[in-house]
């Protein structure tokens, strides 16, 4: 509102201007004029004519050019309101596109701290998980590897008493060679087939 107000102000200061500057263009032909040839003709006279000129001058250009000028000043204004009413409503849309994107980028944060807040989580669940299932891979593989310990000890302890077995029979037989005669073997033979054909 002071914008239309200001710009009225300049349509008439603009006015005032125009007028001054015939009267002045006025004053100016009448000095130019009185220069040379005054002698000849009464003062008056020269002066008269003059401002009958300007006169004529000044009331044809405002019979014809006020309408014009006022036209010509009434659109500039109408122009310069249009103009400002345009860029108000620009700045308004602006603002509110402003407010628009600040929104979103509030509800982007918001969904991205979302995001990786869940992310987070699901992290550390899996960390669990794994942890979780890790150790019981682990006892597992130790029962596993306790199991076959005691597998591998039983054979190994049932192959070291079968070939000591074997070992003192041996040793024992090699005694008994060396302490029995050839004599007391064919005895004993005989007694050990005697006792055998008994039992059948």
């Amino acid at each position: 509102m002071k914008k239309v107000k200001s710009l009225k102000l300049k349509v008439k200061s603009s006015r005032n201007t125009i007028f001054c500057a015939f009267f002045i263009f006025a004053l100016a032909s009448v000095a130019y004029a009185s220069g040379g040839e005054a002698a000849h003709t009464p003062l008056w006279k020269e002066y008269m004519w003059k401002i009958v000129n300007f006169g004529v001058l000044f009331f044809v250009l405002f019979k014809f050019g006020k309408k014009p000028l006022q036209d010509f000043l009434k659109n500039r204004t109408e122009l310069i309101e249009k103009t400002l009413k345009e860029a108000q409503e620009a700045k308004i849309l602006a603002q509110k596109a402003l407010v628009e994107v600040e929104e979103r980028l509030k509800v982007k944060d918001k969904e991205l701290e979302e995001i990786i807040f869940s992310a987070r989580q699901s992290g550390e669940k899996e960390k669990a998980r794994l942890i979780e299932e890790g150790s019981r891979m682990k006892a597992k593989i130790l029962e596993q590897v306790k199991t076959n310990i005691d597998y591998e000890l039983r054979e190994a302890k049932a192959a070291i008493k079968a070939e000591a077995v074997e070992i003192a029979i041996g040793l024992a037989e090699k005694k008994i060679k060396e302490k029995i005669g050839k004599s007391e073997q064919d005895m004993l033979l005989e007694e050990s087939l005697m006792k055998i054909e008994g039992k059948k």
